[in-house]
């Protein structure tokens, strides 16, 4: 028997293999074209934190994209839990992904049979004490975030280059994540999370019509923050303002709230955690054990 811990597997149409032998067709238009939408769920103590809420946003992505989702939610719940299971993780981190399918080498989608769905389960990796404790540091590239009108932010899909460009750039600048900018020069996020700032004790974030995926764990925060008392302002805010911040976090639903004490190489207040986001984090952890739900 094998010593070696597990390393997850994947689920390609209900049919699950260890990841290094999954296979999709060469055909495939997620493959193709990055024509594909998604979203990532974590577990706690084995079971799935907002799973309902994922599971809409999945669906909201799909009507944007005009993609058919022919499977109702306890079909995709019984396939994850399936995938979940044969990987015998304790906890997990879980990519569902649905690409528009096979067809003809075209960007229109006729011809096409039905959607495919993967689901990815691998071992789940958080953050650590000394993560927080650390910090981040971001970096603010000239590479501008997709318009919302050319493609919709609240579409989470598979179509991440301007995500992957910024972050590389990002990342020969000497940061670990990049912020973008939308084309009218307002705070957008990050490339795979939500942006926060602290003020004179007042929380600011981008709005979502800055262009802004609604994070699952963004939304739970602001309602958690508000009913803690915590004051939130959504809104449109330039650079300078983040600049200008006492304290920073990014938010998602794999880094939860980490602390970020450098924007552009230069410290956010006095470049360390600050009480606020710390306090924060502390509740984020609290929400998620609220939100624990089944497959």
């Amino acid at each position: 028997m094998s010593s070696q811990p597990p390393t997850g597997v994947v689920s390609v149409d209900g049919v699950i293999t260890s990841i290094a032998d999954g296979r999709v067709p060469v055909m495939d238009h997620g493959f193709l074209f990055g024509d594909s939408i998604y979203e990532v769920v974590r577990t706690l103590g084995g079971r799935p934190i907002a799973f309902a809420q994922h599971l809409d946003r999945l669906r909201q992505s799909a009507h944007a994209t005009y993609m058919p989702i022919p499977w109702t939610d306890p079909e995709i719940g019984s396939r994850i839990r399936a995938a979940v299971e044969a990987s015998k993780l304790a906890d997990c981190y879980v990519r569902i992904v649905v690409s528009r399918g096979v067809g003809p080498m075209t960007l229109v989608p006729d011809g096409i049979g039905d959607p495919t769905m993967l689901v990815y389960v691998l071992p789940l990796v958080l953050p650590t004490a000394a993560d927080v404790d650390r910090g981040m540091s971001v970096v603010v590239p000239s590479r501008l975030r997709n318009d919302r009108r050319a493609l919709a932010p609240a579409a989470k899909t598979g179509n991440y280059l301007n995500n992957v460009l910024a972050l590389v750039e990002a990342r020969r600048a000497g940061g670990e994540d990049a912020v973008m900018l939308s084309t009218e020069g307002f705070v957008t996020e990050a490339t795979t999370a939500n942006v926060f700032w602290v003020k004179h004790g007042e929380i600011l974030t981008p709005s979502l019509d800055c262009g802004i995926l609604s994070g699952i764990t963004r939304t739970l925060l602001i309602w958690a923050m508000r009913h803690e008392g915590i004051p939130v302002v959504e809104g449109r805010f330039t650079l300078a303002e983040m600049r200008a911040a006492d304290e920073a976090f990014l938010t998602g639903t794999i880094r939860g709230v980490s602390p970020v004490v450098r924007i552009d190489g230069k410290p956010v207040g006095d470049g360390r955690p600050g009480p606020l986001t710390l306090r924060i984090h502390a509740l984020n952890e609290r929400v998620l054990a609220t939100h624990v739900q089944d497959w």
